[in-house]
């Protein structure tokens, strides 16, 4: 029994689809594992993990900034988004 040309083209579809799904898979299993840190919970940082984190990083730049008690290093990211990476702790 011959395939017509519409099944060919859809065996030629589904595997295309199941080598770019088997892809980003792979990519995905690959990726490196998370290395940022968390916010510590500590005396000073507790009253932040009650908050929401937009509200909570509008006060992480009186203590890390260059002049404060915990700077920054020059190369850090953009220093407005810190809880887009760092994550609270449970």
């Amino acid at each position: 029994m011959a395939m017509n040309n519409k099944t060919k083209k859809t065996i030629l579809l589904n595997l295309i689809f199941l080598l770019v799904c088997g892809g980003v898979f792979l990519f995905l299993w690959n990726a490196p594992p998370e290395t940022t840190a968390f916010i510590p919970h500590d005396e000073k940082h507790e009253r932040f993990f009650t908050m929401e984190k937009k509200e909570a990083e509008k006060f992480c730049e009186s203590c890390h900034n260059p002049d404060g008690e915990a700077p920054l290093p020059p190369d850090h990211p953009p220093k407005y988004r810190c809880l887009f990476c760092h994550k609270r702790t449970k």
